[in-house]
């Protein structure tokens, strides 16, 4: 009986968290050659998109049963995703352990241990030359070794998924009206796969553009080694292929960089690498396909915000050390999904 009781009252606690979550804004950026308008995931409790899924996946795992008062969250990120749950699991009074990778910003790592009791780091590179198998094998091992652990498995959890097309699509299409294109950053594939194919079936004309980064072997492109978190990955990922993708831009880290001062110079949007990576996408995709009479409206997803980048994206140094170290210049190209 108490343990039905304190069930029902974290049944209870993730549905007054829920009723007390407002949607994100959608502002316009001025263009000289689309209506834009940006989603900014980043104004979510947590500072990213990633609450979305987070708090669904609790939510939805709480009301079946399989995360119970006592149970240990298990989960691999290379930070907003963690940060979320982080976030989401101490309010619920839930023990949670995230595995993440020196490629975790310094800022979340140090938010991380504030909100955990527990932080596993791992630091070999896999065969890809990143860290995401390292990861993924010391969340199977947490597993056995936990008495009682739950992994969400955010790369193939459709509870991913059905969040961003339950809710940030459900707020997208209500704020934005029509849309012509709509350009989402791919990492995990829930947040495109939710989106597109919501988006698709109120806007069926609509072209959805995955943006990837240079290094990543989503859309097949060869390995090598990242530095920007919240972008690309190491595997491919089986929500990825549940979207409903039209275009691919493969953005490189150099470029992001770039989009990202480019934002906080021309609208005062200091945003994180994946965003810098998405509106660079938006940018050069209309730079080679230049829009004729009809002014397209152009939604993009704002993913994270720049504040855990400080040290990166945002300093001189590890930029021009970024530069230095790539093995071929900044550019984007374009492949067609068929």
């Amino acid at each position: 009986m108490l343990h039905r009781r304190a069930d029902q009252l974290l049944i209870e606690r993730t549905r007054q968290i829920r009723r007390g979550l407002t949607g994100t804004p959608l502002i316009p950026l001025a263009d000289e050659r689309c209506d834009i308008v940006a989603k900014l995931e980043f104004c979510n409790p947590a500072g990213s998109t990633k609450d979305r899924s987070a708090l669904w996946i609790l939510e939805q795992a709480i009301r079946r049963g399989e995360i119970a008062p006592d149970t240990t969250v298990v989960e691999s990120s290379s930070g907003n995703f963690a940060l979320a749950l982080a976030f989401y699991c101490r309010m619920l009074g839930i023990s949670f352990v995230p595995v993440i990778d020196p490629n975790c910003n310094e800022a979340t790592e140090a938010q991380l241990r504030l909100l955990c009791g527990r932080v596993e780091k791992v630091s070999l590179r896999d065969t890809a030359g990143s860290y995401l198998k390292t990861r993924l094998s010391r969340v199977q091992e947490l597993l056995v070794e936990l008495d009682s652990a739950y992994w969400p498995n955010q790369y193939a959890n459709p509870d991913a998924r059905d969040a961003h097309y339950r809710f940030t699509a459900g707020e997208l299409i209500e704020q934005a009206g029509p849309l012509d294109y709509l350009f989402v950053g791919v990492g995990t594939g829930g947040t495109i796969a939710g989106l597109s194919h919501r988006i698709k079936e109120t806007y069926p004309g609509c072209v959805v553009v995955a943006v990837d980064t240079e290094g990543s072997v989503i859309f097949g492109g060869p390995p090598k080694k990242r530095r920007i978190p919240g972008i690309g990955s190491s595997i491919v990922p089986p929500l990825c292929g549940q979207a409903l993708i039209d275009q691919v831009e493969i953005v490189s880290e150099a470029r992001a960089v770039e989009a990202c001062d480019a934002l906080v110079a021309k609208y005062g949007l200091y945003a994180g690498g994946s965003t810098g990576s998405t509106y660079a996408a938006v940018q050069d995709y209309f730079a080679r396909h230049r829009p004729g009479a009809h002014r397209p409206r152009v939604a993009f997803i704002a993913a994270d915000r720049g504040h855990a980048y400080a040290r990166t994206v945002y300093d001189p140094a590890w930029v021009q050390q970024l530069r230095a170290e790539a093995a071929e210049p900044a550019g984007v190209e374009a492949l067609a999904v068929n």
